[in-house]
């Protein structure tokens, strides 16, 4: 279970540095401004500095970050969850007498 946590939180480390560098050099925001920013998207709550993206390149990366943080999130349920599925599966599995 530790390892599949290890994992998980290693998935969202990276997806939030991507995130924080992505709105750092193409979106010219500070760099509090981009963690508050993808840390905001990561966790679902929504974009909060969209009307300063005025760039096209900048309002792309948004658009695919956004899709990019959904699917780390159900990537990482469901490395998270992987064990105890695993091993509710192996509680109900009853052998053939």
């Amino acid at each position: 279970m530790a390892n599949h946590l290890f994992i998980t939180l290693a998935l969202v480390a990276c997806t939030l540095l991507l995130g924080i560098f992505g709105y750092r050099w193409i979106g010219n925001l500070s760099w509090l401004d981009a963690l508050l920013e993808s840390s905001m998207l990561m966790g679902g709550e929504g974009p909060i500095y969209s009307a300063d993206l005025t760039s096209p390149s900048a309002k792309i990366f948004a658009s695919f970050y956004a899709l990019f943080c959904g699917l780390a999130l159900i990537a990482g349920s469901g490395i998270l969850l992987a064990p105890v599925v695993h091993r509710i599966l192996h509680r109900l599995h009853v052998p053939r007498e």
